[in-house]
């Protein structure tokens, strides 16, 4: 064996000679072990190496997967506070308050005649933002709504107002007088 694997790494000092005979020792029992249909003394060593590198791999794919979760709910964040600051409804001289819930507690808002007809109609809706309550539009709301439907408070929906209306079949007389 004067030119073998194991004597060219002795020589190029990669491996002492007392690593080298351990070596050479464990493959000569592994040999042994395999013939007599044995279980290698090695195997347990890979086993639990490849065993903790299976772990660690699980245990990094969970890291990610909360990374990447933090990161799209950071994302939509940041898209329901745009779509809240471009298409924010500006109430000028709230006089007339409006009672909506929040979290079972009445909260109150002032807006004018114009805004409380549209809150009355569907066509504003009230969201929750981190600094209060906003105004938006129906179709806004929808799109926040995607995105976290808990920001939704308070909204009327003109379809369900119309088909809620059990007298809508009955006419009302013109000279009724109230």
């Amino acid at each position: 064996m004067g030119n073998s694997l194991h004597d060219q790494l002795i020589k190029a000092g990669l491996v002492s000679e007392k690593q080298a005979k351990n070596a050479y020792k464990t493959k000569q029992k592994n040999k042994k072990l395999a013939r007599k249909g044995q279980a290698s003394a090695v195997e347990p060593k890979q086993n639990t190496a490849a065993q903790k590198e299976s772990e660690r791999k699980i245990r990094d794919r969970k890291l990610n997967k909360q990374r990447q979760e933090k990161a799209e709910q950071k994302s939509k964040a940041a898209q329901i506070r745009q779509l809240i600051d471009n298409n924010q409804v500006s109430v000028k001289d709230g006089d007339i308050s409006y009672n909506f819930t929040d979290n079972n507690k009445i909260k109150r808002i002032y807006v004018n005649r114009e805004v409380q007809s549209k809150l009355t109609s569907g066509a504003i809706t009230i969201v929750n933002t981190k600094k209060g309550y906003a105004l938006v539009p129906t179709e806004i709301a929808e799109k926040i709504r995607q995105r976290d439907p808990s920001r939704i408070l308070a909204g009327n929906d003109p379809a369900t107002e119309e088909k809620d209306d059990a007298y809508s079949e009955y006419k009302i007389p013109d000279d009724l007088m109230w």
